[in-house]
């Protein structure tokens, strides 16, 4: 099965922490809210420091 990341984009607060670990994968949308760069790599290194330090939560791996 493939990996998804998943942005819960009610209770992303924009703070950046997961764009500033990981700017491969990760970037803001017009709001400021993180969202998933199009065609990043879900397996790269950074991406699971990256939802490990989301303050709120609000990024999930699934698979699809």
């Amino acid at each position: 099965m493939a990996k998804k990341i998943v942005i819960d984009k009610d209770t992303c607060i924009a703070c950046g922490v997961c764009q500033s670990l990981c700017p491969e994968v990760f970037t803001a949308d017009d709001e400021g809210k993180s969202e998933v760069v199009e065609g990043a790599d879900v397996n790269a290194p950074c991406v699971e420091e990256a939802v490990e330090s989301c303050p709120t939560g609000s990024i999930q791996i699934v698979e699809e």
